[in-house]
């Protein structure tokens, strides 16, 4: 395991270079920087309030059905810790102000701190702001432009941190369910959290489930032949993570989804409380794709299931399928549908073609 304060050690040698993407919706702030003449990127987020909840719900345990206690009281809690507050301006019953909240490193952290070192050129286009769009990927554009590209990305040794997860404990501490048969690794499965979690607030619980099997790389490669697969699993994370978390959350509160294109190419299914709408676009349609919706569309899909089926997806311009052919895909297709080009834009004025 590394040195606990080898984060923080890094950090200090953090010399900033520029602001990579700010995001007022999230409260997340990306920056670029150097560590050691390397690229590295931090990414700062703002942690879920504390607050005080007497009773979260009642137990689900019949012969125990003492009531859950849930932060009951905290001196952390949004009201318990405050330390200063100053009004801005009043309006008959409205009150506007700003204000300090007490912090703590384990109780209350200020932000949840992220780093990558050292950072690719790719690392940082997914990091930086970019335009968007809409992609519509036909089976043919799949095998042509897609597959080649992820066939790449995995012989270049890019889930290595993912095995190491799988097979050397890496992130052993955070584990929150395993279920592993070396004779059985197709129903095997790790659930950990994502670290796009502080793991503090219910309310913005996300864990991700990564399987052992490794010959699902994306949605794509799912056949009718893997829904009972599926089922068992989408069944399996409704089964044990409410019991994970003294049941302050039911598995009718878990949206579970798959990402497309996902952000690494080893079947893993993400899954967030539903009340939680923080994550961008990472929940967005064009994005996430119910586990349930994939289930059910391999009982009408045919023996190829999902490679046969066009996707359409959001892709933003910094992905390396945009200039890998998608990009002219793209605007192949809009001239077959009909859709006119748009004007070109200077100094904010359409010029007419």
């Amino acid at each position: 395991m590394a040195d606990t304060n080898e984060l923080a050690t890094l950090i200090k040698k953090f010399r900033f270079t520029r602001v990579l993407d700010s995001n007022p919706q999230t409260k997340v702030l990306s920056l670029l920087g150097t560590i050691d003449s390397q690229d590295a990127i931090v990414t700062a987020e703002k942690t879920h309030f504390i607050f005080d909840e007497t009773v979260r719900r009642p137990s689900q345990d019949v012969t125990n059905p003492l009531p859950i206690f849930y932060h009951c009281e905290n001196e952390y809690s949004c009201i318990n810790g405050l330390e200063e507050l100053k009004e801005l301006t009043s309006n008959d019953i409205y009150y506007w102000g700003l204000s300090v909240i007490k912090q703590d490193l384990k109780y209350n952290p200020t932000a949840k701190l992220n780093l990558i070192w050292p950072a690719t050129a790719v690392h940082i286009k997914n990091n930086e702001q970019q335009n968007f769009h809409l992609i519509r990927e036909t089976p043919e554009i799949y095998k042509k432009v897609v597959e080649p590209y992820i066939n790449e990305m995995v012989n270049a040794g890019n889930l290595k941190w993912v095995n190491n997860i799988l097979y050397e404990d890496a992130e052993s501490e955070r584990v929150v369910y395993k279920d592993y048969s070396a004779d059985n690794k197709k129903e095997s499965f790790i659930l950990l959290p994502d670290m796009k979690w502080d793991g503090l607030s219910i309310d913005s619980l996300y864990l991700v489930a990564i399987v052992y099997r490794d010959d699902i790389k994306s949605v794509r490669d799912l056949k009718p032949t893997d829904k009972e697969w599926l089922t068992n699993l989408n069944n399996k994370i409704k089964s044990v993570v409410p019991g994970c978390y003294n049941y302050a959350i039911n598995p009718d509160e878990l949206r579970i989804f798959v990402h497309y294109q996902p952000s690494y190419y080893h079947f893993h299914i993400h899954v967030v409380n539903i009340k939680h709408p923080g994550l961008g676009n990472g929940i967005a349609a064009g994005k996430a794709i119910l586990l349930d919706d994939i289930i059910e569309s391999l009982n009408y899909l045919g023996p190829e299931g999902f490679m046969k089926k066009t996707m359409t997806y959001v892709l933003g311009e910094n992905h390396d399928l945009w200039k890998r052919g998608l990009e002219e895909e793209l605007s192949k297709q809009l001239k077959n549908d009909g859709i006119p080009e748009p004007p070109k834009i200077v100094d904010g004025f359409a010029l007419n073609h």
